[in-house]
């Protein structure tokens, strides 16, 4: 077992909870004293199944996606597999921030549980051919670099803010209308999260 800070993970790919022995960076979230270890990230195992594109069937109607595997492989080939084995399924979306995104993925609705098909996280994957310059942009949630897991995103506006932080993996390419909708219903102003669940049904895929 590897000690491991939840807060912050270096971009030298060890995992901090005090100071890296490569780049000498001293983490200044968790300051504990414990041991580091190496951060081994999974290796995609580059199934056939990746699929180009995903459709959220929701309670509120469907959410086409267009995928990206030639940029993310490991983002597509996480939600792929989770997507076939009904991960999804039932998941509400536990986070709409009006003029923002609706944020999805985590089976326990709380916005701090899931996990990635590999059973931990894996590294982000960024492609300058996919930022958030527009609305409708499939990104993975995280905790800090290097942190992907199951939860991901939908953006109701441009979010150019959120580029080399969080992996773009798809575009809305039908169902816009449905993801604005999910965006305007009422939240609770403290936790973001709808007052009357939204739910994936199951997701589909071509």
């Amino acid at each position: 077992n590897r000690f491991k800070c939840t807060v912050y993970i270096h971009t030298c790919m060890y995992v901090h909870v005090r100071t890296c022995f490569v780049c000498m960076y001293v983490c200044t979230v968790c300051k504990t004293g414990l041991m580091i270890q190496p951060s081994v990230f999974p290796q995609s195992t580059g199934v056939s199944g990746v699929s180009g594109t995903a459709t959220l069937h929701t309670t509120m109607g469907d959410i086409q996606i267009k995928l990206f595997p030639e940029y993310c492989s490991k983002a597509v080939e996480n939600f792929c597999t989770h997507a076939r084995n009904g991960y999804y399924d039932g998941h509400i979306f536990h986070r709409v921030i009006k003029q923002f995104m609706i944020q999805t993925g985590d089976p326990t609705g709380t916005g701090t549980g899931g996990e990635s098909i590999w059973g931990g996280e894996f590294e982000d994957e960024f492609h300058p051919a996919l930022k958030h310059d527009r609305p409708y942009t499939v990104s993975m949630a995280n905790a800090g670099p290097n942190t992907n897991g199951s939860q991901f995103f939908i953006t109701v506006v441009a979010t150019p803010w959120l580029d080399s932080k969080h992996t773009v993996f798809g575009r809305v390419s039908r169902g816009m209308d449905v993801a604005q909708l999910v965006s305007e219903v009422k939240t609770n102003s403290k936790t973001d999260k709808p007052y009357d669940d939204i739910k994936i049904i199951n997701v589909s895929l071509k």
